[in-house]
């Protein structure tokens, strides 16, 4: 499950995909009381496994870059789990393969440079905590680090934590029911 941001809502109708960022060691499946989310060995952090999930929302409240939705409809956290059905099998996430501009690209780090330029970085600093993840993100050439002071942000006037609450990803999907009729 990909999320989609709206950039300026009122007169884009551009989005920012929230890739999971896919943390070496992820602070949603630390804090979850019920050790519902789990890192493959390949490294991918999944959603919530829906039999253990207990709905506390800990991992969204934890993630450092806000990346995992609770949905109360289903009562579990989903989040974007770099399409693990496609790449275990050798396919690209949905998000790479549909994006024109290859902004979201799947491939090795040898791929990527041969393609584009920039600096990929894959370590972030939170406060005095650093963050290394399997996900990596595109710098202009030479910068080597982004500034992810998060409370500089939370004073934003323009930034409401609440603004996508509303949406509900499962609007027009069918329900289907199981068992004998």
């Amino acid at each position: 499950m990909i999320h989609l941001e709206y950039m300026e809502r009122q007169t884009s109708t551009q989005t920012v995909p929230m890739v999971c960022m896919h943390c070496d060691n992820p602070t949603c499946a630390a804090v979850c009381p019920a050790d519902a989310i789990k890192r493959t060995p390949d490294g991918v952090v999944q959603s919530a496994l829906k039999e253990r999930c207990i709905g506390c929302s800990n991992c969204v409240m934890a993630c450092p870059f806000g990346v995992p939705r609770y949905y109360p409809e289903i009562d579990q956290m989903l989040k974007c789990d770099m399409c693990y059905d496609r790449t275990a099998y050798g396919l690209r996430p949905m998000c790479a393969t549909v994006c024109p501009s290859e902004a979201l690209f799947y491939g090795t780090l040898e791929e990527f440079e041969k393609r584009r330029g920039g600096t990929p970085v894959n370590q972030f600093q939170f406060g005095n905590q650093i963050i290394t993840t399997k996900v990596f993100m595109v710098l202009p050439t030479g910068e080597m680090q982004l500034d992810m002071d998060v409370s500089a942000h939370m004073t934003d006037p323009t930034f409401h934590n609440d603004a996508f609450d509303h949406i509900n990803p499962f609007d027009g999907l069918e329900t289907y029911q199981t068992g004998a009729d």
